[in-house]
């Protein structure tokens, strides 16, 4: 079965949701594989200009930006499992 929105075919469930929602999950949230300091860097700096578009224009009465905004803001705030689950180290937290 094909998945199209807007018009154009998703081939995976992320980019399924990108096409819905419109927001870069990978751009807001990081991605699943490291990345240098310079490409972090790059993507927060692009991630944080979208943010303040998207409150400004949420600010500015467009409803959906509003709440594109809120969803973004979170996602600057999580660290995706796999990522968290291969820097994790046994015996180094504070019951350790």
């Amino acid at each position: 079965m094909r998945t199209f929105v807007a018009g154009q075919e998703a081939h995976t469930d992320s980019e399924f949701a990108e096409l819905a929602l419109g927001i870069d999950v990978d751009l807001f949230r990081g991605p699943l594989e490291p990345e240098t300091s310079e490409e972090r860097c790059a993507r927060e700096d692009a991630a944080g200009h979208i943010l303040a578009d998207l409150r400004a224009m949420g600010e500015a009465g467009d409803e959906i930006a509003g709440w594109d905004a809120l969803y973004a803001d979170a996602l600057t705030r999580t660290v995706p499992f796999l990522r968290a689950a291969r820097t994790h180290r046994s015996g180094t937290g504070e019951a350790a």
